[in-house]
């Protein structure tokens, strides 16, 4: 299943790739510390196995007493593709296991993530955006630039840009122009790299447990998380959803 962002570019987008155990074995790993198993409910000759109620509530006892070892051994893999800053966010949860594509060996066209709008700076707050969306903004007007200039308004020698288009021409005519430059008088793609933006799309397998993840979801869920990083958690916490039900439910905060 493939969970992207929803927009004209669909940029942003979470693989699901494959994922060991289920809410099943959750229960079985705390069980075992008193030599017992327990088996799907199968009594409904009609309808898919089911876990247990014991087993259910023995999960949410696990989450509300913190009691955190036996959702380890449940794993999941997802593909993301993503912007840098995106992934530098991200790496930082630990217990994730991270293989990204490198630069250093690929020198094929690299992406741009282009956001579907430009957000405002959030004004009661340092770090976020508000819901306000910028459309324009001002440069420089090249030849009347002068001294003279300085003393009348600013309107008067700057003029209104489209930022869309601004940014577009940024990563084409000058990141871009850069880059394969590079490439083409034969600099190494690790140095030719450097010249890229933050913007750049990378991409990389992501494993790990379930309450590893479910940390990360808690933590990047939040209203007051990057957009473009919410989403990513958003989507894979929708997965974890699907394959282990009963454990995320409990482990949500």
């Amino acid at each position: 299943m493939v969970r992207q962002e929803k927009g004209r570019l669909n940029m942003i987008k979470v693989t699901y790739i494959d994922h060991m155990g289920s809410d099943l074995s959750v229960a079985n790993a705390a069980r075992v510390s008193f030599g017992k198993k327990s088996e799907m409910d199968t009594s409904d000759q009609w309808g898919p196995p089911k876990l247990k109620d014991k087993d259910a509530k023995l999960i949410k006892y696990l989450a509300k007493h913190k009691h955190m070892s036996p959702f380890g051994h449940a794993f999941a893999s997802f593909h993301v593709k993503a912007p840098i800053f995106v992934a530098r966010q991200l790496v930082k949860h630990k217990f994730l296991r991270w293989n990204e594509v490198s630069r250093r060996y690929v020198d094929d066209t690299p992406e741009f993530y282009t956001p579907k709008v430009w957000r405002g700076k959030a004004e009661d707050k340092k770090q976020g955006s508000s819901d306000k969306v910028i459309t324009e903004f001002l440069v420089q007007g090249g030849d009347r630039y002068t001294p003279d200039h300085l003393k009348q308004k600013v309107g008067y020698f700057y003029q209104t840009m489209d930022i869309a288009d601004g940014y577009d021409s940024v990563m084409d005519e000058s990141c871009m122009s850069l880059y394969w430059d590079f490439i083409k008088a034969g600099v190494c793609p690790e140095q030719a790299r450097m010249v890229l933006p933050q913007s750049t799309m990378t991409e990389w397998y992501w494993s790990g447990s379930l309450d590893a993840f479910m940390d990360m979801c808690n933590l990047r869920c939040k209203i007051d998380t990057q957009y473009e990083t919410r989403l990513v958690a958003e989507y894979i916490q929708s997965e974890m959803i699907n394959l282990f039900p009963v454990s995320v439910e409990a482990l949500v905060k």
